[in-house]
């Protein structure tokens, strides 16, 4: 899926990058903390699979087991995230759909650590070891929903959650009934994206603080996106008639939705700003409907 939109020229979208001091220390600390553990669990949102996946967990891992967790599921297309999860099994990385804020998909997580870890579990069994508990590391970028994960599976409210990046700041761990240790990392992403595309896609979601791009330039990006890829959807959440939208720029767009929802100032002139929030804070939260920004490649 594309997003250079008419209306908004590439040489006017900065590079969105962001990587406070502490994600360094972060990386260091998961680098030093993988020897303690059995298990990887990384945690992406199913919105964006590939722009959430930081790239460094690969090389940081290594041949530690891992499964994946698509997460937030039910804010992303239902069909994209099966074709995500089919990808990821072709890879030889297991994954299942979750949200772990309602716990829905959570019910086949055990099993499929169990099953990821099951020649290792055999050893431990042979050994006279079996009661040792299983230890999982949790990773993922900002605000994907490792500590919803860890307080669904805790059944009481261990991690802080906030929607908000930057909140889990040291490591934690979190032991569970059934012989199972979290390690709760904080959120981590990389240096650099290489991809513009990436950084753009994090902001849409809130992985990246909003006070590090233009909401209004951001919103119109978005906009396109959606009238592109997902126009039926769009229209129900901002009531567009057929052929509304026809001809429109992205800054179009943004101003018709300001006006959909009366978001005006003295003169007649649309709130933009207004508008802008709105649209990314209704995207974030799920209300513009399931939509997912990438799908997997096809190999």
């Amino acid at each position: 899926m594309s997003t250079q939109q008419p209306g908004v020229p590439a040489a006017e979208v900065p590079s969105i990058q962001w990587f406070p001091g502490h994600m360094a220390k972060t990386r260091r600390l998961m680098s030093e903390s993988l020897k303690l553990v059995d298990i990887v669990v990384e945690l992406t949102d199913a919105r964006i699979p590939a722009s959430s996946r930081n790239p460094e967990i690969d090389r940081l891992v290594g041949q530690k087991p891992r499964v994946i967790l698509l997460n937030k599921c039910d804010s992303a297309d239902d069909g994209a995230t099966r074709r995500w999860v089919d990808y990821y099994a072709q890879k030889g990385v297991p994954a299942i759909a979750t949200d772990c804020r309602s716990g829905k998909g959570l019910g086949a997580f055990l099993p499929l650590v169990k099953s990821a870890l099951s020649a290792q579990l055999a050893r431990r069994a042979e050994k006279g070891m079996g009661g040792q508990p299983i230890r999982m590391m949790i990773v993922g970028i900002p605000n994907v929903g490792k500590s919803s994960l860890i307080n669904r599976l805790a059944g009481a409210k261990r991690a802080k959650v906030e929607d908000r990046p930057g909140v889990t700041r040291g490591r934690q761990w979190v032991s569970l009934a059934g012989g199972i240790d979290l390690l709760d990392m904080p959120g981590v992403l990389w240096p650099k994206f290489e991809d513009p595309a990436v950084g753009e896609r994090l902001a849409f979601t809130g992985a990246v603080k909003d006070d590090v791009f233009d909401a209004e330039l951001l919103a119109m990006r978005l906009l396109w996106l959606l009238n592109a890829e997902y126009p039926a959807q769009l229209a129900a959440r901002y009531h567009l008639k057929e052929g509304e939208t026809d001809g429109l720029d992205a800054y179009g767009l943004l101003c018709l939705v300001g006006k959909k929802r009366g978001m005006l100032i003295p003169g007649g002139e649309v709130n933009t700003e207004r508008a802008a929030i709105t649209v990314l804070d209704e995207f974030r939260s799920g209300k513009l409907g399931r939509l997912t920004l990438e799908l997997p490649p096809e190999d």
